[in-house]
């Protein structure tokens, strides 16, 4: 079992630049897939980005591809989101989830453990 820590959120104005931080405790970390969802006000939870358990393989959904970047230290049991030109749209709250199953995986039930959320809010 893992458990999932996230951080890093906040008020932006459009066009910043933000990084959220998940810190995990718990079983290895290297041991899990790990992803990144959010979820704004009203609508589902949505895939945004998923890394491979050494962190070489990452995939992205198209509304952050260039613009979004995920990444992970296993020494350091972390996994990271960096968003630049950060648009109103991407105003959510972002979660961070974990996987013992394959990497890359898109849909919210693959994942098993969650943490609780950071806010990331975007303004004009």
């Amino acid at each position: 079992q893992v458990q999932l820590v996230e951080s890093g959120g906040g008020l932006v104005q459009a066009g910043d630049s933000l990084r959220l931080s998940c810190a995990a405790s718990g079983r290895t970390f290297s041991s899990y897939a790990m992803g990144w969802f959010r979820q704004a006000p009203g609508k589902e939870r949505e895939f945004v980005a998923a890394i491979s358990r050494v962190g070489i393989r990452t995939v992205y959904t198209d509304s952050v591809k260039g613009r979004f970047t995920i990444s992970r230290d296993n020494a350091k049991n972390t996994q990271y989101l960096q968003m630049n030109s950060l648009k109103l749209e991407d105003t959510a709250v972002y979660y961070c989830a974990a996987s013992t199953g394959g990497w890359g995986r898109q849909f919210a039930y693959d994942y098993e453990y969650w943490g609780q959320g950071t806010q990331v809010t975007v303004s004009s």
